[in-house]
Formats: C-alpha cells, structure tokens, sequence
C-alpha cells in the first residue's frame, strides 16, 4: 500500500510518500480501506520527533473509509485499555495517512449518512478532546460564556460546535479578521482580535462583566496570565496543550482569590468520543473542513497547518 511514513525527525522534508506493507487485522481487529485522514498538531509533535515513537512510523489519527463489505465507518483514534490507559492511532501504533490501517473492531463507526469521508476524518479526535474538555471535566451548562482561544485550531472549532449544541455562548479569539468573521457564521456569540484587541475586556464586555464560565486553554505562555484574568470567580479552566510554550508565570494569586478550578485534560474515552459522535450523528454539530490535499501532497499540507493558516480542519484525501 501507499502510505505517508517517516524514518527520522525533522521538518516536512523527512515526509515520504512511499510503498509499506498491508496491515493484518489481528484478533477482534477489522481493516479499513481508508479514503480520507485528517492532519493534528500530534503529528507535526511526532514528525519533530516525540519520544518513544519507534521508526519507520506511518502518521495520522483520524480516518474515514470503508470496511471489506463496503460499510462506510469512521475510527474512534483513541485506544481504551480499560486501565485507564489511552494510546493513540498514529503515535503508539502504525496511523491512517495510508490507503489501508487495522484497528479493534470497537474503534470503527457508521459515518452518517450526510457526510464525506473528508468531514468524517476531520472531527474524531478534535470533537473527542474537546467534549472530554467541556462536558467531561467542565461539566459545561446551558447559557454559559465559554472562551476559546485560537479558532483556527481545531480543537477551538470543534470547542465552538459543542458549546453552541449543547445551548452554550461562545467568545472567541484570532488574530485574523477574517478568521473571527468566520467564527460568527459557525454560531460565535463574541469575537475579538487577541493581537490587536484587549481579550479579557472584551470577554467581560459580552458576559456584562464576571467574564467567562470555562476557558478553554491550549495555548499556553502567550494566553494564561489573561486566560486567569478573563475566567470569572469560580470559573473553570481546562487545559489540554500549550503550543506557545509549557511553563508560563503561575499568577497562583488569581487561582486562589477568584477560586478557580483547573483541569486537565487529553484526548478522551469511548464514552468522550461517543458523547461527541452523537452530537455529529443527530446533526446538532458539524465538522468543519478548511482544506484538503491529496495524500502524496502530505508535504504541503504539514507546511499549510504548520503556518497556521487554517481555520478547522487540514485534510488528506486518500484514492479509492
């Protein structure tokens, strides 16, 4: 099979569009036929090269496509050891930017009926991280001011579809004009320009003045201080990265005068991801793609997320 692989660590020139061995379904395993994989940070993580991640290693999470007797299914990118262990396709096992991948038998769900495969490979682990985020640890509630940092990620979009399904208020934030203008069609309730405007004013502007009742943090050193600041008293804080850098200044004083309660949080459980997939499946959310490449253009579309041009999801369309 073709397969997008990588052999050593580096930037986007150690991709390689090459042939590599089918996958054998093992016990309780079926194999998908994949014709689309979407691309996240994780990968540029491991491309740059994360720890114990053993080479040749094919990338990718996320996949649509069909099983042997042509039933379109998507994969649940999370594998629950029931131990409390999560590994992850595409990190702890052979991924999905290649023609064939093996995965449990559990992993794979019926793609809805009004989807692509593109928009099917764009939300699992986005949607899954960010349910786990919201309605697993921030126990998010209706009419509550939700602040989403970054809406190009797709982490942030995927944020912003939950919140607005489950009757949540949105503010988000971009440095891009354009991006925010976007973020209002997707349902935002608030925008603001986090290069040019002042955030935490402006979250306080559209809350009339607590400000908001869960941040969504996964920036890092270059949003916490005002992340502590926007979160009002008794707000939530749930964190699951830090792409500007892992150890910004504590500002322990906020956490304790407006007793604020931070989680963390990664990936998901079966149940995260099928809290997320019902949401996708009733129609109540729905992915969003920004571009799709073909799978041997695995070069350009690393560079594209990389600039932080998009604003959802990166996608690799795979042949029949």
């Amino acid at each position: 099979m073709k397969a997008i692989r990588i052999h050593e660590d580096g930037g986007p020139e150690v991709l390689r569009y090459e042939e590599a061995p089918d996958p054998t379904p093992g016990p309780g395993e079926v194999l998908v036929h994949l014709r689309a994989a979407s691309l996240n940070h994780l990968d540029l993580w491991i491309r740059k090269g994360l720890p114990s991640v053993p080479k040749p290693r094919i990338l990718g999470a996320d996949g649509a496509g069909t099983l042997d007797n042509g039933e379109r299914v998507v994969i649940n990118p999370g594998l629950d050891h029931g131990d409390g262990r999560i590994t992850v396709i595409g990190e702890h096992m052979d991924g999905t930017h290649a023609e064939l991948v093996a995965v449990p038998e559990e992993n794979v769900y019926p793609i809805p009926d009004d989807l692509t495969f593109e928009e099917a490979a764009a939300f699992p682990l986005v949607f899954e991280t960010a349910y786990r985020m919201l309605v697993t640890k921030a126990a998010l509630q209706p009419d509550e001011w939700v602040l989403l940092w970054g809406i190009g990620s797709g982490v942030a979009t995927a944020g912003l579809q939950i919140a607005k399904a489950l009757g949540a208020r949105a503010i988000v934030t971009s440095s891009s004009d354009a991006k925010l203008e976007r973020a209002r069609e997707l349902g935002a309730d608030a925008t603001v320009n986090h290069a040019t405007g002042d955030v935490v004013e402006a979250v306080k502007g559209a809350t009339g003045g607590p400000g908001a009742d869960i941040v969504i943090e996964h920036v890092g050193e270059a949003t916490w201080q005002r992340t502590l600041q926007a979160a009002r008293p008794g707000g939530r804080i749930t964190v699951c990265g830090a792409t500007s850098g892992p150890n910004p200044p504590a500002a322990l004083h906020r956490v304790w005068w407006k007793q604020l309660t931070i989680f963390g949080s990664t990936m998901g459980t079966k149940s995260d991801f099928e809290g997320a997939y019902e949401l996708i499946a009733s129609g109540r959310a729905r992915p969003v793609v920004d571009r799709v490449f073909p799978l041997e253009e695995a070069r350009a579309a690393h560079e594209y997320l990389e600039a932080g041009e998009q604003l959802g999801k990166v996608v690799l369309e795979i042949p029949a």
